[in-house]
């Protein structure tokens, strides 16, 4: 617990809420107190979204759903559900890893996600297992390269060398290191420190390992 605390008090110093909860199954209880009825509502890719039920209780009719996964979606539909999230009232998604400093670290392929985590919706709600604390941007880093990245690559059958070999082939190497492929999903990375607008990103820490 100390971890969690010493972490929670570096995210509300950096102007980022932090609240904690025992359980996935808390999860949503949580974000239905922090969004409004009828909110404008949208999410990055994350596991451990699916996991905490999250996406099930956006397809209440609570809000007002920008579903980027809905069945029969064309790309240029999901395109579009990706423009229409910046101007959304609340976007939900994960962290790659959240420092017992109270920095935020993503990395995307796409970087809808953290187009949106940097600038457009109005809040930012990110909810994130104990799994993804780590003591510093290094550790951040290599987090990514030796569990996020390859995990995610599986999941998305991306054919690169850390889907392959289960790590990144610039593990070694600097933060922007990596393949050479063309389905690499490192391609932008986003460190989210000191906040001007305090309390736009809030992160709900749960106490269970949860997504990658």
């Amino acid at each position: 617990m100390d971890k969690i605390k010493k972490t929670m008090a570096a995210l509300e110093k950096n102007g980022i809420n932090a609240t904690f909860v025992e359980s996935k199954h808390d999860v949503v209880d949580v974000i239905k107190k922090m969004i409004p009825e009828g909110s404008v509502v949208s999410h990055g890719g994350s596991e451990t979204l699916k996991e905490c039920g999250v996406r099930d209780f956006l397809l209440t009719g609570y809000c007002e759903y920008l579903d980027r996964n809905k069945p029969g979606l064309t790309p240029e539909e999901i395109t579009a559900i990706y423009r229409a999230s910046f101007s959304a009232d609340f976007y939900l998604t994960s962290s790659n890893a959240v420092t017992e400093n109270g920095e935020l670290y993503n990395v995307d392929g796409n970087s809808n996600r953290i187009a949106a985590i940097c600038y457009g919706p109005t809040k930012i709600i990110m909810v994130v297992g104990v799994n993804k604390i780590v003591p510093d941007l290094d550790a951040a880093v290599r987090r990514v390269k030796e569990i996020a990245a390859p995990m995610n690559t599986k999941r998305l059958n991306c054919k690169t060398y850390c889907e392959a070999q289960g790590e990144c082939v610039g593990l070694d190497g600097e933060m922007c290191s990596g393949c050479a492929s063309d389905m690499r999903i490192c391609c932008n990375y986003l460190v989210s420190a000191k906040q001007r607008v305090k309390g736009r990103i809030n992160v709900i820490i749960v106490n269970e390992e949860l997504g990658y």
